[in-house]
C-alpha cells in the first residue's frame, strides 16, 4: 500500500437535503447508480446511507438498504460500508438496523458525542422542496449527536464481534483519537486501525491544515504504524484538503455527503465527478490509487463474500 490512496465516496448522507442540490441521490436507484459509478471512476470505498424515496428524508430502515446493497456488490469489486451514525435524532436501534441485517466488510464508527451543527445553511435558502428540510437542520442547533462510550462499546461487540466487521473510526475533534486508544486498551477492537479525521463540521475541528497536521502527529503517537490515515473536509475547501492529506501519506473521501460542489459556486453533478477529479489531482502528484482488493488487504476486512447482501 505505500504510496497509493485508498478513495473513499460517501454518497448522499444524512445531513445534505433535496434543496441543496438536484443531484443528490435519493431513491435506491439512484443511490445505487451513483455507486456503482463512483467505484468506477476509482473509488475503492462506498459510504453509504439510505433515503425516503418519496421525500429524501434520511432512514435507516434496512428495507431500503437491501435494495441498493446486492446490486452494488453484484455490479462492483468495491469495499461497501454502511453507516452506524445514520441521521439526527435516530435511536441506537435504528442506527445499526442495517448493519445487523447486512453485516457488512465495513461500518464507520462516531468516536464521541458532539455539538453537530449544520443549523447555518437553513438561513441561506427561502425557498425549500420539502416542508421537513428547514426545521431537519435547525434543530441541529439544539441538539447533541451521542456517542458515549457505552454506545461505542456496544456498537463495536454487537456490530463488530457478532459480525465481523470491521470500522472505520470518525474523529471529529482530536480528543477521540484518546477515545478509540481508550477502548483499543480495553480490547474491545485491534488494528490496523481505518482513522477518519473529519473538518469543517460546526462543533467539530476546523478545516484549517495545521490541525489536520497535528491530528496527523497525535495518530502517529497512539497507534504508530498500526493505523490507516484518511481525512476529509466539508465545503469549499474539499479539494484542497484533501490533496494535504494524500501528500501527508493519507487516504481521502469524496463524495455528495461532504460536498454538493465540484467547483466555486458550481454543483457537482454526480459522486463519480467528484471521485474523478480528485484522482487526476493524484495522479498527477505521482501517487497511485488503491484498487478494492488492496484496501482490503490494508484495512485486514473479511471480504465481499461474507457480507449478508
Amino acid at each position: 500500500m505505500t504510496g497509493k490512496v485508498v478513495i473513499t465516496c460517501a454518497i448522499t448522507g444524512g445531513i445534505h437535503t433535496p434543496t441543496m442540490s438536484p443531484y443528490l441521490p435519493i431513491t435506491p436507484d439512484e443511490i445505487a447508480a451513483s455507486a456503482i459509478e463512483a467505484a468506477e471512476a476509482g473509488a475503492a470505498v462506498l459510504h453509504m446511507h439510505a433515503r425516503n424515496p418519496d421525500d429524501g428524508r434520511p432512514t435507516q430502515d434496512p428495507e431500503l438498504f437491501m435494495q441498493f446493497l446486492p446490486r452494488i456488490k453484484e455490479s462492483t469489486d468495491a469495499i461497501v460500508k454502511i453507516t452506524t451514525g445514520g441521521g439526527i435524532g435516530m435511536s441506537m436501534e435504528e442506527r445499526l438496523a442495517p448493519a445487523h441485517r447486512a453485516k457488512p466488510e465495513l461500518a464507520s464508527l462516531n468516536m464521541g458525542s458532539m455539538n453537530f451543527s449544520a443549523a447555518a445553511v437553513a438561513d441561506k435558502i427561502d425557498n425549500w422542496k420539502y416542508g421537513w428540510e428547514k426545521p431537519y437542520l435547525e434543530k441541529t442547533w439544539g441538539t447533541i449527536y451521542p456517542n458515549t462510550f457505552e454506545m461505542i462499546e456496544q456498537i463495536m461487540r454487537d456490530v463488530g464481534q457478532a459480525h465481523g466487521t470491521r470500522f472505520e473510526y470518525e474523529c471529529y475533534d482530536l480528543g477521540h483519537l484518546y477515545n478509540l486508544k481508550t477502548l483499543v486498551n480495553k480490547g474491545l477492537v485491534t488494528g490496523p486501525f481505518m482513522i477518519q479525521g473529519i473538518f469543517g463540521v460546526t462543533g467539530g475541528m476546523g478545516a484549517d491544515p495545521e490541525n489536520l497536521i497535528y491530528f496527523k502527529q497525535t495518530a502517529d503517537k497512539l497507534f504508530g504504524s498500526d493505523y490507516r490515515l484518511s481525512a476529509f473536509a466539508i465545503g469549499r475547501v474539499q479539494m484542497s484538503f484533501l490533496t494535504m492529506a494524500a501528500i501527508l501519506g493519507g487516504n481521502v473521501r469524496v463524495g455528495l455527503e461532504d460536498s454538493v460542489y465540484i467547483g466555486k459556486g458550481e454543483l457537482a453533478v454526480s459522486n463519480a465527478q467528484q471521485v474523478t477529479k480528485i484522482r487526476g489531482i493524484l495522479e498527477d502528484l505521482g501517487l497511485e490509487i488503491a484498487t478494492p482488493d488492496e484496501a482490503r488487504a490494508a484495512l485486514a476486512l473479511k471480504g465481499k463474500d461474507k457480507v449478508a447482501f
